[in-house]
């Protein structure tokens, strides 16, 4: 498998802050790639250094086996976390404005049926909804046709319904051929999206791998769950439950023991769930701190 970027050593430091401290990793071409983290990881100021925007303070990044020149320049494009768009313009005058920035446009119309942009070509682009929004920026950033796409946090914000329906917009790009870097701090993103990824927490990578990968490494059990009420603390201290938002969550290497003890102790499983573990179960277990925190 080719290599299209590789980060070696890569760190930024802002006085006595480390943004990013010393991290390295290689992202293969035609796969989505992930930095999975936190707010304060250190996931946007690493791509802001990749991309060109920031620069490092030491570290190695290299495209195609070189240092990153004008052909790096040309083949990337950039959905960033915040974009601010131009007032009194419509979609379709925002996404010609844009073309005409770069010399081998993509067709807007090729654009317009792939983000589904159609509907509100003629709408005033300051005005549009959040998954609209960032429909329009997505078409933005691959107007110049590129083969490395970066997106930042793409879905913050988002309901489930627009990022979904976002989610299936990368998965057509990614069907291109073309390699896509995600910042999230969403793990059912991730772990719906990238072939590998990063997991990053205070600027430092702390595990990285495939997302099955990563969790077979760290778990052979699953999770029984139950509601809140159905464990007093007694139960919860004899069956090593932990308190997970409104839920008791037991490991269990052997559900079907697990289900008989609890039913001995006559405890109710009116609202018994099993899961697997999942991305937030494994940040959890290596940092101690929840994900979505």
């Amino acid at each position: 498998m080719t290599n299209l970027l590789q980060v070696h050593e890569l760190r930024k430091s802002y006085g006595a802050h480390t943004a990013v401290d010393g991290i390295s990793f290689s992202i293969p071409a035609g796969q989505c790639f992930g930095l999975l983290g936190p707010n304060g990881a250190g996931k946007t100021t690493t791509i802001e250094m990749i991309e060109g925007i920031v620069n490092p303070s030491s570290g190695v990044i290299t495209y195609r086996g070189k240092p990153r020149d004008e052909t790096f320049k040309r083949e990337i494009g950039i959905q960033f976390q915040s974009t601010a768009l131009m007032d009194y313009l419509t979609v379709d005058e925002v996404l010609a404005l844009f073309a005409g920035l770069y010399p081998q446009p993509q067709p807007i119309d090729a654009l317009v049926a792939q983000c589904q942009l159609g509907e509100f070509l003629t709408r005033d682009a300051a005005k549009l909804s959040g998954g609209q929004r960032q429909r329009l920026l997505l078409a933005l950033a691959l107007i110049n046709d590129p083969e490395l796409v970066f997106l930042d946090e793409p879905t913050t914000g988002l309901d489930p319904q627009s990022r979904h329906n976002f989610w299936e917009l990368v998965g057509t790009i990614k069907a291109q051929g073309k390699t896509i870097v995600l910042t999230t701090h969403y793990m059912d993103e991730a772990q719906h999206l990238c072939d590998q990824l990063v997991i990053m927490d205070r600027g430092k990578i702390i595990a990285q791998g495939t997302p099955d990968a990563l969790l077979n490494q760290h778990f052979d059990e699953v999770f029984v769950c139950l509601q809140a009420g159905a464990l007093n603390s007694d139960l919860a201290t004899r069956f090593q439950a932990e308190r997970v938002r409104d839920q008791w969550q037991l490991a269990s290497n052997d559900v079907q023991q697990t289900l008989a003890d609890l039913m001995a102790a006559d405890v109710c499983l009116t609202s018994l769930q099993i899961r697997p573990p999942t991305l937030d179960d494994l940040f959890l277990k290596l940092t101690g701190h929840s994900l979505r925190e």
